[in-house]
């Protein structure tokens, strides 16, 4: 018997998650210095020093293992965001919150919905546990949610929905989520993913979490690894009902957020200057790319994110490598069934004006 027997259809037939091209790869490859990566939507600010400050103070208890609940982080996110600690699941970056809703709640009878040019990991959970996955076509480069309900079926059990969108920044109203809610049948579970939420221009009083008491079917994930400057520690949560919560909490790996993680995001949290520093920069040097992008002729998809995508007029995968040899790395979103555009994440300003001027000279 061969192994490829052995495995699950569904992952069989998967192709793996590409992620975005470490500098430290693309220097030794290219023999270049001074890379910068504006590939993978991290905060170029980096973390919050109380984190810093936090993770070096709990070096020496590294030999024990974290608290397995994250009860001290629950409860810092329970204070600032008013909602039950049993209502808060913890993951090993949102990611892993994904993974658990799939795993409770999808099998190879079900189906699961979401949009073209979405976040590229929620077909692949799908296809995994071999339940059936139902692409919506987008409007307007976003989630087109009338379509999206009309494109359930009987054995529909998860909607997907990333707002802001990754990879193309568009963004729902809390109106037309809760509509879309209220028009939706409740034996459906909706994960509404805002990882990048923070970056929205619209705050935590305009979509809160009481939207769940009324839709006990609404799992809200967000992460750390984005404003908050935590990617490289992994650690993210959702909001849900405490019924959900019990489920999510059944399939999560035991100590899946490791101690420094726990730490550094308990530590961010009550760092507001540097959230509010980070958002600040971000939405300063996104009008200036969008005009830069614009003046060399690149149209670019509104972005409520921490990144825009561009058209580039022509083969973006080109566009891309020619980049990298400039020691640029952005994103390609060919994946996306987007061949024509890249994405760049928002960086620095002086890293943003390295972008441009090498675009500008490969236009």
């Amino acid at each position: 018997m061969k192994l490829e027997d052995l495995v699950n259809k569904g992952v069989l037939d998967l192709s793996p998650y590409k992620p975005g091209k470490p500098i430290e790869d693309l220097e030794r490859e290219l023999g270049i210095k001074n890379a910068i990566k504006l590939a993978s939507n991290e905060n170029p600010l980096g973390p919050s020093p109380l984190a810093v400050d936090a993770v070096t103070q709990v070096l020496n208890g590294t030999h024990r293992y974290p608290d397995g609940n994250a009860l001290r982080l629950k409860d810092c996110l329970s204070k600032k965001f008013n909602v039950d600690i049993n209502c808060l699941t913890i993951g090993n970056g949102s990611n892993d919150i994904i993974e658990f809703i799939v795993r409770s709640f999808l099998s190879d009878k079900c189906s699961a919905i979401y949009s073209e040019h979405a976040f590229a990991v929620y077909p692949l959970v799908v296809q995994a546990v071999g339940a059936e996955g139902i692409e919506v076509p987008a409007k307007e480069y976003g989630h087109d949610l009338e379509e999206m309900r009309k494109a359930t079926k009987e054995n529909t059990k998860l909607v997907f929905i990333a707002n802001p969108n990754n990879p193309t920044g568009s963004f729902l109203s809390p109106k037309e989520i809760e509509s879309f809610l209220d028009d939706l049948d409740r034996n459906i579970i909706v994960l509404l993913d805002q990882a990048y939420f923070d970056y929205s221009s619209y705050s935590n009083e305009d979509i809160n979490f009481d939207l769940i008491k009324k839709h006990p079917n609404l799992i809200i994930s967000r992460s750390f690894s984005k404003a908050y400057g935590l990617a490289g520690f992994r650690i993210g949560y959702s909001v849900s009902s405490p019924e959900v919560a019990d489920f999510l909490n059944r399939v999560r790996q035991p100590f899946n957020a490791n101690s420094l993680a726990l730490v550094a995001a308990e530590a961010a949290l009550l760092d507001e200057s540097h959230l509010k520093k980070s958002l600040e920069i971000n939405l300063d040097q996104k009008n200036f790319l969008m005009k830069s992008l614009k003046d060399l002729g690149y149209e670019c998809i509104p972005s409520e994110g921490n990144f825009i995508s561009f058209n580039t007029n022509g083969d973006g995968q080109k566009l891309f490598e020619a980049l990298l040899y400039e020691g640029v790395i952005v994103r390609t979103l060919g994946v996306y069934k987007m061949p024509n555009y890249l994405r760049m994440t928002i960086g620095l300003p002086e890293e943003n004006l390295i972008f441009l001027d090498k675009l500008s000279a490969l236009s």
